[in-house]
């Protein structure tokens, strides 16, 4: 099932660029209205950069007009009818001019897609899991002077990787809430049973 990629950096450029209400533009890209309004203020998704989603094949200039003409509507994700071919895996060099950037640019990923694991972040950045955790943990040599800064605009990774790791982020959530849904049920029916059982063997 198609979701909408990194839906904060969506709603920014929603907000940016299009006449459409806050609540279209939750219901589409799946946040509260407020969130929305705080993002309009500037108090919420600071610093995140705007993805266009018509040019990243999500949405169609189309569909927005057709929405910002009637506010009643809701914007209708776009589905591409072809797969973006699969790239070979290669081991990611990063420059020895952006190195001392990658703390900031895994503090960002850290705050703005805490979905995303530690293997994908090293894998986007180039970095070690050492480093990640000293990060995440703020044992890191160098924490007082960490900012957190898109890798996008330090040039550390690209766009289309990052929508990739994102997407399989979402998909690893999905099945870890399915499996806990699952759990849940089967303990309630154990308990549901051992319930039923005592009642049973309780004297009248």
């Amino acid at each position: 099932m198609s979701e909408l990629l990194m839906p904060k950096a969506t709603a920014v450029w929603l907000v940016d660029n299009t006449a459409l209400t806050f609540e279209q533009i939750a219901a589409f890209c799946g946040l509260h209205d407020l969130e929305v309004q705080g993002i309009a203020d500037g108090e919420v998704a600071v610093g995140i950069r705007g993805l266009d989603p018509v040019t990243n094949d999500q949405l169609t200039r189309d569909e927005i007009v057709r929405c910002e003409q009637d506010k009643s509507q809701r914007l209708n994700l776009n589905v591409p009818s072809t797969k973006v071919p699969q790239r070979t895996r290669r081991a990611r060099y990063t420059p020895v001019s952006k190195r001392q950037d990658r703390p900031n640019a895994i503090a960002w990923l850290i705050k703005n897609y805490p979905e995303l694991n530690d293997a994908q972040i090293g894998k986007l950045l180039g970095t070690t899991k050492s480093t990640i955790t000293a990060v995440r943990e703020r044992t890191h040599w160098n924490t007082q002077n960490i900012a957190p800064h898109d890798p996008l605009l330090l040039g550390i990774c690209s766009e289309s990787e990052l929508l990739e790791e994102l997407r399989k982020a979402r998909r690893r959530q999905e099945r870890e809430e399915k499996k806990a849904a699952r759990e849940a049920a089967r303990k309630a029916a154990i308990k549901l049973a051992a319930s039923e059982a005592a009642a049973a063997s309780a004297p009248a």
